[in-house]
Order: structure tokens, then C-alpha cells, then sequence
């Protein structure tokens, strides 16, 4: 419904982005040009300015003495309908501030459209290096503390593909609409900074689940003769002595993110949700179902490390000694 009322219903033109040009030594003619160029940029209904309103290029309507305040002539950007804060806004700003500004005039970009451009743009630049910084420490403090190169690559998976069904879900209910009888709001999108902050915390407390698991598998293989049977029987013990522990914090911090989700503020009621939905199914499903299964197929090889590494790890690994 939300996406197909941005499509059929006009924007407001509220929403508009605002230019900013600093007047000094700027020519009337010179600010006529820019916003004739500004309105021929795709998904731009007009360009009202000082010198009058310009549609496609050509001057339609007579100057408006209001947009020129100060010293500092206003360009009001109207959308065309379907791309107000959207992926075609984004798109639309990257144009705008691509069209050549007049010559010795300061030009700004403000308004809805740019902040989120700018604030999408800050999160997202230097997004890949930090999940590949995040994995690296993940797998090394993790090879440390089990001295296997395979369990480390396991638990990255795993929780790779728990937060991907949980931003599945995201998108399923709050995106796309469903579960409306739970009185969720579909908006046609997710805010920007919802998936990082929930990675952010599901991912902790998902590494958390898996240090706890893993640190009781690891002490009963110790202390077996290290074979096939001794690998599944140290899964099992583990699984039973960390399980009820995992899943009464998973409950605990489940309880506290359904209150979150209680709130009547679309965007906190969605934080809530998300993290509600990914500790669960990280305490059930990968914990109780998807952890043990791989650890009693991988066999032996769960504990498998080259030579080097294994002698790293003797030297250098993380005990409880």
C-alpha cells in the first residue's frame, strides 16, 4: 500500500530539496541559468527561484521575492511523485549537485533529501571495510580460543545467515505490511540506520551465545581421547550444560526488546521487533538445531588446524590458565 501510494499520489512539496546559492557577486542571470539547469534534471517537477520558476528548462512563472533572503537566493526543488526520500531522491541529489554551479557563488544543499542522501552516504562509505575488520578479529580471537580454522568459519556463517532471515523478516513485516494485526505500520522502506544498529547488537550477543557453547564443547574434547565419538559426545554434553544458561539470556533479553517493541514510535517499535526475532532464533534454531548438527557432521575436522597454526596456538591461544 505504501509503495503504491508514493507511485499514484503527488508528493508534497514540503519534502523538496532546498538550494542554497550565497549571492555575492552572483548575477541574476547567472542564478536564472542554474535553476533552468537544476529543473532539467530527471524526477524534478520545477525550480522556483529569486528570478522566477523554470520547468524543463524554461522559465514558466514570474519571480517570487521571498526566496531571496539575506544575501542568500533559495532554490526550491518540487519532486515528481514516487521519489520523495526514496532511492530516487538519492539519485536525484547526486544530479543536482552534479549540474555546474555559477561562477564565485557558494552553493548548499539542504531539505529532507539531501540530509538523508549525506547521512546514507556517511554509514554506508566505509561499510565494507568494517564488516571485513569485524570478521577478521572475529575469526582470530575465535582461532585462539579453540585452535580449530574451521569452527571460527562455522560461527561466522551461522550468524551471517541468522541475521540475514531476521532482516528478512524485517522486510517481510515491516516494508512489505504483513502481521498488520499486530498494528505495525508498513512504510515502503526500512530507516537507514535500523540494519546497522541491530547488527551491531545481534551479532554481540549472537558471538556471545556462541563463545558460551563452544567453551564447554572445547573443555569436554579436552578431556576425551579426541576421536569421533569423543567429538560427538562433547557436543551433546556441551549442548546440555550451556543450553538452559543460553536460552534463559535469550529469553532475558528477549522480554526486554518486546517491551521496545511496544512502543508506539514506528522506528523503535521496529528495533524492538528485529532483535526480539534474531535472539530468538539464534538461541533456538541456530543454537539448539544448526550448531550441533554441523559440529556432529564436520567430525573431527572440527578441531583441524595446520601445523603452524596449531603451534601459534599452543604459544599464543586463549586459555582459561
Amino acid at each position: 500500500m505504501a509503495d503504491e501510494t508514493r507511485a499514484e499520489y503527488t508528493a508534497d512539496a514540503g519534502v523538496g530539496l532546498l538550494v542554497a546559492v550565497v549571492e555575492g557577486g552572483v548575477r541574476a542571470d547567472q542564478i536564472a541559468r542554474y535553476a533552468a539547469d537544476l529543473s532539467k534534471v530527471d524526477d524534478v517537477t520545477a525550480v522556483t527561484s529569486p528570478v522566477g520558476t523554470f520547468v524543463h528548462g524554461r522559465q514558466v512563472a514570474p519571480s517570487d521575492p521571498r526566496d531571496s533572503r539575506n544575501g542568500v537566493a533559495l532554490l526550491k526543488r518540487l519532486v515528481e511523485p514516487g521519489t520523495d526520500g526514496r532511492r530516487g531522491d538519492r539519485i536525484s541529489v547526486v544530479a543536482l549537485r552534479a549540474v555546474r554551479k555559477p561562477d564565485g557563488a557558494t552553493v548548499s544543499f539542504t531539505g529532507f533529501a539531501a540530509m538523508n542522501h549525506d547521512v546514507v552516504d556517511a554509514m554506508f562509505r566505509y561499510l565494507p571495510w568494517v564488516l571485513i575488520i569485524i570478521a577478521v578479529a572475529t575469526y582470530v580471537l575465535l582461532f585462539l580460543f579453540t585452535g580449530s580454522v574451521f569452527l571460527p568459519l562455522k560461527a561466522l556463517v551461522l550468524n551471517v545467515l541468522s541475521l540475514s532471515a531476521t532482516f528478512g523478516a524485517m522486510v517481510w513485516i515491516f516494508q512489505e505490511g504483513h502481521l498488520g494485526g499486530f498494528d505495525t505500520t508498513p512504510q515502503g522502506y526500512l530507516v537507514a540506520t535500523m540494519p546497522i544498529l541491530m547488527f551491531c547488537i545481534a551479532f554481540g550477543l549472537s558471538m556471545d551465545y556462541e563463545v558460551f557453547l563452544l567453551g564447554r564443547i572445547r573443555e569436554e574434547w579436552l578431556k576425551s581421547d579426541r576421536t569421533k565419538a569423543a567429538n560427538d559426545h562433547a557436543v551433546a554434553v556441551g549442548l546440555a550444560r550451556t543450553g538452559r544458561v543460553v536460552t534463559a539470556a535469550a529469553l532475558l533479553m528477549a522480554i526486554v526488546f518486546a517491551g521496545i517493541a511496544a512502543s508506539e514510535v514506528s522506528f523503535m517499535r521496529m528495533f524492538g521487533v528485529g532483535l526480539t526475532l534474531a535472539v530468538l532464533m539464534d538461541a533456538s534454531i541456530i543454537r539448539m538445531l544448526l550448531v550441533p548438527a554441523f559440529m556432529r557432521l564436520a567430525g573431527l575436522w572440527n578441531w583441524w588446524a595446520p601445523p603452524p597454526l596449531r603451534r601459534l596456538h599452543d604459544r599464543v591461544g586463549l586459555t582459561e590458565e
